[in-house]
């Protein structure tokens, strides 16, 4: 069976993943949730922040788990990563599917806002209320008002993740380049997965993301916001089922 690899959103780790890689497993496919830098189990390191050392990461996982080609699903930050390696280790994905994630580089207004985020979460007497603000946009109306307890644990991943790891992710995507030019370039099987509640990737912005891409398709699910793998779980499961099968095919 087809491996696939998640990369996981800001703030959270691998474990946002756990249905996707129970309900995958269960089919009989190799999955693979990667932690980056600085959450879940792998530390941060000494380099600076950037998404060309998390895909350049992902290339030695990759090696060392003796994976060539695999079918690559990122959410948000991971889809960030994801362009970031499709552009430094191009022929190594069979399918690619991005979840809430935009191709675009950041405005200079989007990357200010960033970067004075990452400086709130460095000051202790701003963190926490930073973080208590800004989590519950992560999800949409829907799972906010139906799914508490969903928000209860969204909240207490953001509390407690790394403040500084947080704020070097958020430098990163700050600083990445438009990836509108390699989705031209990546003839494979491709997903974009759009929450309709999303409040911070627009439509549009997925709609482009999925038309740069030769084989690419929009998803837009109903009542999801920012995190489709949490909010929406089965089908995310089943979308991403059906786009190893198509990265398989000869």
């Amino acid at each position: 069976m087809t491996a696939l690899v998640l990369l996981h959103a800001l703030p959270l780790d691998s474990s946002m993943w756990r249905a996707q890689v129970q309900g995958l497993g269960a089919l009989g496919h190799r999955v693979l949730a990667v932690d980056q830098r600085g959450f879940g189990d792998r530390p941060s390191g000494e380099a600076a922040p950037s998404l060309d050392v998390v895909a350049d990461d992902l290339a030695r996982t990759l090696d060392r788990e003796g994976l060539d080609r695999v079918v690559l699903a990122g959410c948000s930050m991971g889809g960030y990563a994801a362009l970031a390696f499709l552009r430094r280790h191009p022929g190594r994905i069979r399918a690619l599917a991005l979840l809430s994630t935009r191709a675009e580089a950041d405005t200079a207004e989007a990357a200010a806002r960033r970067r004075a985020f990452a400086g709130a979460m460095r000051d202790p007497a701003a963190r926490d209320r930073l973080v208590e603000a800004t989590t519950p946009v992560l999800l949409g109306a829907t799972s906010r008002s139906r799914n508490p307890a969903l928000l209860g644990e969204l909240l207490l991943a953001a509390e407690s993740a790394d403040p500084e790891a947080v704020a070097r992710a958020q430098e990163a995507v700050a600083d990445r380049r438009d990836g509108l030019d390699v989705l031209r370039t990546t003839d494979v099987p491709a997903l974009v997965v759009a929450g309709e509640e999303d409040e911070l990737v627009s439509l549009a912005e997925s709609r482009a993301a999925a038309d740069a891409l030769p084989r690419g398709r929009l998803v837009v699910l109903p009542g999801v916001g920012h995190l489709p793998p949490l909010e929406d779980p089965a089908t995310v499961t089943r979308l991403l089922a059906g786009l190893a099968e198509e990265g398989a095919r000869p």
